[in-house]
């Protein structure tokens, strides 16, 4: 959850805009092939560019989250900037007043794009994924040639014309010895204001359409320990942040299976499906809205709060596990990983313990489920 939607989702009801944000897939291709990556079909296949959103149609579809309150729509994909209309899908949605969140690899990023920018911003910083701090280790992980010197030359054109952007790293195997000298670039970077976020507990495949794209993914995943090594190198900033967030959000919630306010905003897919949020592939909760509505779908999911968990393993150790709500266990990634929405992801559990472990909340071997983390043992 991005701070706009964290914000949003503290106002009381009466004024809470009746869709804040939507995020648009505008194409699952990419020009980039990550080993890591769950969602990067080939730039050129021509099947998946016929079956894509039009022009008008994405700008039907903002138009009508327009009407719904909606104030900041992020353009993604796989790489959003493969679209030749994809100036005129930025224009418009400035045109509605939203703000404008972009993901790229910068890799397109034209003198044009740039310039465009520049005169008019999209008033949140664009966000661009590093992969390697040199040619070998960044195309290692993308698998395409060229792509190191295109990405240099794109983020080059947003410095030259003063265009803010964030970065965050993907942490891989041909990359991981470089994190020291990405951190030490990032502080020259004029809107970094704090140490860059890393991805590193990769997602897999939301269609279930690839197992060994999975078992790939699978196998790139750091360890539950090295993801908390990496997560606190700055131990008392760590510390702080954990213990501000688990006295919040932390804690047993039951059989219930949608606490984040899924369906509350909205994702829709390259294809026109809109999804409760960017990680639910699920059929059943999905809603072509090329032949309905944004506002249809958000009325088919707003009952979402009230599906419950049904999997035995689910309601013996998640529904009562102190570490709910720190965990990022969820349907997405049940779907993700099994294929239905409840199964526990065991690797997220795996982090999560870890993490509560080094902070001290439960002992070697302690179960949260069994160990009822009290919430005024973060205090």
């Amino acid at each position: 959850m991005n701070e706009y939607v964290r914000r949003v989702s503290r106002l009381p009801e009466s004024l809470l805009p009746r869709l804040p944000h939507l995020d648009i897939e505008l194409t699952e291709r990419c020009d980039n092939d990550c080993i890591h990556c769950c969602i990067n079909l080939p730039a050129g296949n021509a099947a998946a560019r016929a079956r894509e959103m039009t022009t008008q149609q994405v700008l039907g579809i903002m138009g009508q989250a327009a009407g719904l309150g909606c104030l900041q729509v992020r353009l993604t994909g796989g790489e959003p900037l493969l679209r030749p209309d994809f100036e005129s899908i930025y224009l418009h949605a400035r045109r509605l007043g939203m703000k404008v969140l972009v993901y790229t690899n910068a890799r397109r990023i034209t003198v044009r794009l740039a310039e465009l920018w520049k005169r008019v911003p999209p008033l949140v910083p664009i966000e661009v994924t590093v992969y390697g701090m040199c040619r070998e280790s960044y195309e290692a992980v993308t698998r395409s040639r060229g792509s190191y010197a295109q990405f240099r030359r794109g983020v080059g054109l947003l410095l030259d014309r003063q265009v803010p952007f964030a970065v965050r790293g993907a942490l891989l195997p041909p990359n991981r010895h470089e994190m020291e000298e990405f951190e030490a670039w990032t502080r020259t970077l004029p809107a970094m204001d704090t140490d860059p976020g890393y991805s590193m507990f990769f997602d897999l495949r939301g269609r279930r359409d690839d197992e060994a794209k999975n078992e790939l993914i699978r196998s790139l995943r750091v360890t539950p320990e090295e993801g908390v090594a990496v997560l606190s190198r700055n131990e008392a900033r760590y510390q702080k942040e954990m213990e501000e967030f688990a006295s919040r959000f932390m804690g047993p919630q039951g059989d219930r299976l949608f606490t984040c306010g899924a369906g509350r905003s909205l994702c829709v897919d390259a294809y026109g499906r809109a999804q409760p949020c960017v990680g639910v592939r699920a059929p059943d909760l999905t809603v072509d809205v090329l032949v309905s509505s944004l506002a249809e779908a958000l009325e088919r999911f707003a009952d979402l709060s009230e599906l419950r968990a049904t999997d035995p393993e689910y309601l013996r150790r998640c529904a009562v596990c102190s570490l709910k709500g720190f965990c990022e266990q969820c349907p997405a990634k049940s779907w993700a990983e099994h294929g239905t929405l409840d199964a526990p992801v065991e690797y997220l559990c795996e982090v999560a313990h870890a993490q509560a472990r080094y902070l001290g909340w439960l002992g070697p071997g302690e179960k949260a489920w069994e160990a009822k983390v009290a919430a005024d043992s973060v205090d």
